[in-house]
């Protein structure tokens, strides 16, 4: 694999670790966004004058511009160069934070957070592009993968902790001036760490293309968090929904007839790539609602206020690091289907754990040991995700690999969380006249993990059904090449070499 704009890798080669370590920073801020704001939304309804309404869309105007805009700002990476874009992502998102820290009306910090989505849609997927391209190997692959997604999962959990400690400590705005100095050291550290990368062959941005594929996937998510507030049966969310699917369908009869598609369809008809994508919209549509639910039991069931309930998901941060730590070895010495399936295994038996808690049951023993099981295996299998995920992809489509796998996640979790907490308030409301408030919703809480689980299940199912001939190929697909028999490079994976993988790093 090569890179366009720098002849000599040895430079390259030195300065991956430093790089990776820029780069894993800008996604725990990214990540840290996601959720950060949860805990000082009242603050902010105070401070602004918010209405109930409007309130939603700090929240939601992020997730809108970031599962919008990742599907275009990920291929105009590859076609104008993935540190240009990742470098212009971190500047807008820096320069949106501060907008949001100084907003004086509630249109402002809206319109902060609209920004701030776009944003971190153009740097999240340039950055695993550039990691993607700086460690070709498949150990090598799942190493930094593991790193970036321990650090995106400390982003994940520590954003309701930092968020409650801010909030109460100081104010709701340095939840977002925290984001400046993180966003001023990659401005200044990245162009002397990695070399600027892109397509061999320079092609026209598909218009047409850009067009629908963005409605469609805002049309969807928009559609998906108004099914999360207010149900699936809402028309609000019906007619985006039926909109998005329109729009899909014309998004792909466009890119079957263009020259210069934005979304190859060859490159959607890779099997295994496509067989992982499948498994991490499962993956990320059972974490993402489990994530949402067990906050709400905390806090409605054992009482807890939300700084505490936070605090309470340090033990799953600690899982999630263990198992990341363990992925990379898993990957090299099981092979990367046989890793992914006892990951998505681990997270099945994590999930029925929590499913059998009990009303009276507290923490420590109800909550905590499903919490821990489950950690366990969403840490082994987010590493190897990615590399499943980004398997084949090349110097031509590594940002749009990557905007793919960051699409599917944002997707997966919208559906989740609108799907399987819809499902758990409708049970609890049928049970609540006919038992207490606690054991409605405990109930609800529970059918919606079985069924999270279930969704895991498949998961494991789908990877293992993909057909392979058990031999291993003569040519390593790490060299960059893109296999010709889907079949053959199945078993690839089942068969990493674990000395010369070791050698390489």
């Amino acid at each position: 694999m090569t890179q366009r704009s720098n002849t000599a890798t040895e430079p390259v080669v030195g300065r991956r670790g430093p790089a990776l370590v820029v780069l894993c920073f800008v996604q725990f801020m990214l990540v840290l966004d996601d959720n950060v704001v949860s805990v000082a939304l009242p603050s902010m309804r105070d401070d602004l004058g918010f209405g109930t309404a409007g309130l939603a869309w700090v929240v939601n105007a992020y997730f809108l511009a970031f599962g919008g805009l990742l599907l275009l700002f990920g291929r105009m990476a590859d076609l104008l160069g993935r540190r240009r874009v990742f470098l212009a992502g971190v500047a807008l998102f820096g320069a949106a934070s501060l907008v949001c820290a100084l907003a004086q009306e509630p249109w402002q910090l809206v319109t902060g957070r609209f920004v701030q989505g776009a944003g971190a849609a153009m740097a999240g997927p340039a950055a695993l592009a550039l990691i993607t391209l700086l460690f070709s190997g498949t150990a090598e692959r799942a190493k930094a993968f593991g790193i970036w997604g321990g650090i995106a999962g400390l982003g994940g959990t520590l954003g309701l902790v930092i968020s409650g400690a801010l909030t109460g400590l100081a104010s709701w705005r340095w939840i977002f001036l925290i984001n400046l100095p993180v966003a001023l050291v990659a401005l200044v550290l990245l162009p002397r760490l990695v070399p600027e990368s892109r397509a061999e062959r320079v092609a026209r941005l598909d218009v047409p293309g850009a067009v629908l594929g963005t409605c469609a996937l805002v049309s969807l998510v928009y559609g998906l968090l108004r099914a999360g507030e207010s149900g699936l049966g809402d028309i609000t969310a019906v007619g985006p929904l039926v909109l998005a699917l329109v729009l899909a369908v014309a998004f792909v009869a466009v890119e079957a007839r263009t020259a210069e598609p934005l979304v190859p369809l060859s490159f959607l008809s890779f099997r295994f790539r496509a067989v992982a994508n499948g498994a991490t919209l499962l993956f990320s549509a059972a974490m993402y609602a489990m994530a949402f639910l067990l906050m709400v039991h905390l806090q409605t069931v054992l009482g807890y206020r939300p700084l505490a309930a936070g605090l309470a998901y340090l033990p799953y941060c600690a899982g999630i690091l263990t198992g990341i730590w363990l992925s990379s070895r898993a990957v090299v010495r099981l092979g990367l289907r046989p890793a992914l399936i006892l990951s998505f295994l681990i997270g099945v038996a994590g999930f029925l754990l929590l499913s059998g808690v009990a009303p009276d049951d507290g923490y420590a023993s109800g909550v905590l040991p499903g919490m821990l099981v489950t950690s366990l295996g969403c840490g082994l299998s987010l590493p190897a995700l990615t590399v499943a995920a980004l398997t084949g992809t090349t110097e031509e489509n590594a940002g749009l690999g990557s905007a793919v796998l960051s699409s599917v996640q944002q997707v997966g979790g919208a559906v989740g969380v609108a799907v399987l907490v819809a499902l758990a308030t409708r049970h609890s409301d049928a049970l609540s006249s006919r038992t207490g408030p606690l054991e409605a919703a405990t109930e609800g809480f529970s059918l919606a993990l079985t069924v999270a689980a279930a969704l895991l299940a498949l998961g494991a199912v789908l990877v293992a059904a993909l057909p392979g001939k058990g031999h291993r190929p003569e040519t390593p697909f790490d060299a960059g090449e893109a296999p010709t028999d889907h079949a053959d490079h199945a078993d690839h994976i089942d068969h990493i070499d674990h000395a010369d993988h070791l050698h390489q790093a």
